[in-house]
């Protein structure tokens, strides 16, 4: 799995001029599944997401999570995450899952982060979506899965 985590002061996506999903302060997650990935992947990478530390704090250092100031999650699936691009200038998918798997997972990577507790908005799977939103910092962070597994870096 790739993830590509912002910390956001809103976002929102919609799909054909309507909005699906938003949030208010908190991150905005673009999530890609590639092949092999499975569902025992999803609690590690939520729990380490909802517990970095890259909110401000009194002292304007980021040592709070998005569990600590009560923000909120926009989780948008990103299949072009998972790009090969070893061979010409056209990137190859074949590294990104089926489809069926990646939505399936998808919808579990959410569903954590409901389980911890987290107000969460999701895009519509396989759709054209217009994502907006106002980056705070700007901090953007990219987090793949380790060759160990359960490991993100």
């Amino acid at each position: 799995m790739k993830t590509v985590i912002q910390r956001v002061r809103d976002a929102s996506v919609s799909v054909g001029g309507e909005t699906v999903g938003s949030i208010e302060m908190g991150l905005l997650i673009y999530l890609g599944v590639e092949k092999g990935d499975d569902e025992t992947l999803i609690q590690p990478l939520a729990n380490k997401i909802a517990l970095l530390r890259i909110f401000r704090d009194e002292n304007d250092r980021m040592n709070l999570s998005v569990k600590d100031v009560g923000g909120q999650i926009l989780v948008v699936s990103q299949f072009t995450l998972c790009a090969n691009l070893s061979k010409g200038h056209r990137p190859g998918w074949d590294y990104a899952a089926p489809p069926e798997e990646a939505k399936r997972l998808y919808e579990l990577f959410a569903e954590e982060f409901r389980k911890l507790g987290f107000t969460v908005a999701t895009g519509s799977f396989g759709a054209h979506m217009a994502v907006r939103y106002e980056n705070d910092g700007p901090v953007t962070i990219l987090m793949n899965k380790s060759r160990t597994p359960k490991e993100f870096i």
